[in-house]
């Protein structure tokens, strides 16, 4: 039985490349997966990193849906903490009213940057509003169905758009799978930043509990290659960095630098970093699709997002057209 692929994108910045060369890789890897036939192109939202160019999906959406006509475009995700689920619901009404039936609108909890850059994003504001209560607004706002009761019962999300885009859920643990189910919100693990497949499988059933007809995912770090051997040493050693703060606070970031930066910054000496080599599904791309479908028949799932954690964009763009080939052209 055959299942949908999609790309994540977060516009990586290559050694000795700029931001705008990223950045327009981005539009060519959206346009190429189009053509190769992926089912959705996702953007993420960084701050404050020299990494990444990508620091408004909403913007980068907007760009990319101008480019393509058929694939859908989302955020992948909105970092909702930092802004009004009014103006990010107005945004995505807006998108969706541009290019019907096309938007994804992906939200995260996670900040997206290091704790300075989260205060610049949160400054001025009077109020910090609980994540779970900006995903229910979100919702209602984007639904129209704003409980008569409530302090902002009344008010317009304009534009109405032919169809409403669809919401997603970005996390990488139980307890986002069951804040997804619990509100009706599609959802997406990201295996990418979480690999513990126990993890995992818990996740996916406190989701399917509560949102049985609900959209699944899994995000999953993919590299493939014409041959093993080259796939293995383009992969190279890729970490993933983990800082967790005296505080109860854990997040994940891209390197030692920058969870001792973010230690810092949050004003905390007494925090652990782990680094760990990154699980990423690196062979041919009939490796990665055996891989795929050992993941589809163990988690039940109709969609993977595939993330490629390589700057390089001969090397993503091989990788995403040798899958595609090996997957979508061909019947698994």
């Amino acid at each position: 039985m055959g299942f949908r692929l999609s790309l994540l994108d977060q516009s990586p910045i290559a050694d000795g490349e700029s931001a705008y060369q990223a950045l327009q890789q981005t539009i060519t890897l959206a346009e190429k997966a189009e053509e190769w036939g992926y089912h959705r192109f996702w953007v993420s939202e960084h701050h404050d990193t020299k990494l990444l160019a990508g620091v408004s999906p909403e913007v980068l959406v907007s760009h990319l849906l101008a480019r393509t006509s058929r694939i859908r475009i989302g955020s992948g995700g909105v970092m909702l903490q930092h802004y009004s689920a009014y103006k990010v619901a107005e945004n995505f009404n807006l998108l969706a009213t541009l290019a019907p039936k096309r938007v994804d609108l992906g939200v995260g909890k996670a900040p997206g940057g290091l704790p300075l850059s989260t205060k610049a994003l949160q400054f001025g504001r009077s109020e910090k509003t609980d994540f779970e209560e900006q995903l229910v607004l979100l919702k209602q706002f984007v639904d129209g169905e704003l409980p008569v009761n409530h302090v902002l019962a009344g008010v317009g999300v304009d534009p109405e758009p032919p169809t409403k885009p669809d919401i997603f859920l970005l996390g990488a643990s139980v307890a986002s799978a069951e804040l997804a189910s619990t509100h009706g919100v599609n959802y997406c693990f990201a295996k990418f930043i979480n690999s513990d497949e126990r993890v995992l499988q818990e996740a996916v059933t406190a989701y399917r509990r509560k949102s049985p007809n609900g959209e699944l995912i899994i995000a999953v770090p993919v590299l493939a290659a014409d041959t093993e051997e080259e796939a293995q040493a383009l992969a190279g050693e890729q970490k993933v960095v983990r800082v967790t703060l005296s505080t109860g606070v854990s997040v994940t970031l891209q390197t030692v630098a920058q969870a001792e930066e973010f230690a810092r910054q949050a004003g905390v000496t007494d925090f652990k970093v782990e680094e760990r080599v990154a699980d990423i599904i690196v062979g041919t791309a009939q490796q990665v699709k055996a891989e795929l479908v050992r993941l589809r028949a163990t988690f039940d799932v109709d969609e993977f997002v595939i993330h490629t954690p390589i700057a390089r964009q001969d090397v993503r763009l091989r990788s995403v057209q040798l899958i595609s080939e090996a997957i979508l052209t061909a019947n698994v």
